[in-house]
């Protein structure tokens, strides 16, 4: 269950996603315009947003840049609109969206968007929350048991200290908590996608089938992190 903010200037739209999300087990709250958007973004903090991009007052790849220059795009936001072009939705992924819904949006493609957005919030917040192991003091003198219990005196840890996440069958993955979180974002999606083309030979259709992205989305964020599948897949990362 995830609490989920639906944010569109038309009743019947706003209504219809709500009790299908309702259906499904989520807390879902509606805005028409985004003063009630951001009103409901500081909240109820919302898991995920559905943002309709052509709105009468502020539309929302305008409402999507606010929150991210004001550091407040912290949930994942799937964009929706039935007249946007493609640019609009490049600029959109750009500015932080993680999907691009166009209208009338089917319910499969609407759940499997909601999921695929809980989910990596979900993994935003859980790598976010990964202690930072602190260096253990040597001291000759004393067993390694009495070492563990030792107060780590005079010892400074400085917050900009790069954290590396790393699995037993994957490259370092090196960044630091003290970027903004757009800019840690990027770095950790690039590093997840180049081992993804590496390990498929820089195949898209398996990338895509194993990341769980359409191949139209891949391709749009595969171009806006700056990942080049083709070389990737020559030097075999």
């Amino acid at each position: 269950m995830a609490n989920i903010l639906v944010v569109d200037d038309e009743m019947g739209i706003r209504e219809l996603l709500s009790e299908i999300l309702g259906d499904e087990g989520h807390v879902v709250a509606t805005a028409e315009n985004a003063q009630q958007a951001r009103e409901l973004r500081a909240a109820a903090k919302p898991d995920l947003v559905l943002l309709d991009i052509w709105m009468p007052d502020t539309d929302g790849v305008t409402l999507l840049k606010e929150w991210q220059r004001d550091g407040l795009l912290t949930m994942p936001v799937i964009m929706m609109s039935g007249h946007a072009t493609i640019d609009t939705a490049v600029e959109a992924t750009r500015i932080g969206a993680l999907n691009f819904l166009e209208k009338p949006i089917s319910l499969q493609k609407l759940l499997k968007a909601v999921q695929q957005g809980i989910s990596r919030g979900q993994e935003v917040t859980r790598v976010a929350s990964i202690p930072v192991r602190a260096p253990i003091a040597h001291n000759d003198t004393h067993s390694s048991a009495d070492r563990s219990h030792q107060p780590l005196a005079g010892i400074s840890y400085p917050t900009s200290a790069p954290v590396s996440l790393m699995s037993a069958d994957t490259q370092f993955f090196t960044t630091s908590f003290e970027l903004p979180l757009r800019e840690a974002r990027d770095a950790f999606e690039r590093a997840y996608f180049e081992h993804h083309l590496g390990q498929e030979g820089g195949s898209m259709t398996r990338v895509a089938e194993k990341t769980g992205l359409e191949r139209t989305h891949l391709y749009r964020k595969l171009k806006q992190l700056g990942v080049e599948p083709g070389k990737i897949a020559k030097k075999g990362l």
